[in-house]
């Protein structure tokens, strides 16, 4: 009866182990994927860093130009006012000139 106690002690024991060096490659199998999500993490929030930084740039830019465009508009403006009133100088002068 000792003996096979031991024997079925030692047959548990294999068991155990063989059950643990699956765990463990399971666990090491998994630390795997986890390295590779954490590095493609680290990539990705790089990348949403130099988007940010660019959109920055880009807002930057867009509010220059808006900027830009709204001067123009004004110029366009004045200059149209300055060329109505040239007209009507020009006009004002020139009626005289017609009549008889």
């Amino acid at each position: 009866g000792h003996e096979q106690l031991l024997k079925m002690m030692e047959e548990r024991m294999m068991d155990v182990e063989q059950k643990l060096r699956l765990v463990k490659r399971l666990l090491q199998e998994k630390v795997n994927q986890l390295k590779e999500q954490l590095s493609k993490n680290t990539k990705a929030d790089a990348m949403v860093k130099d988007l940010y930084v660019e959109n920055a740039q880009l807002l930057k830019a867009l509010e220059a130009t808006e900027q830009r465009q709204k001067t123009a508009e004004r110029k366009n403006y004045l200059l149209e006012e300055k060329i109505a009133n040239l007209n009507r100088i020009v006009k004002n002068l020139a009626a005289p000139s017609f009549s008889p």
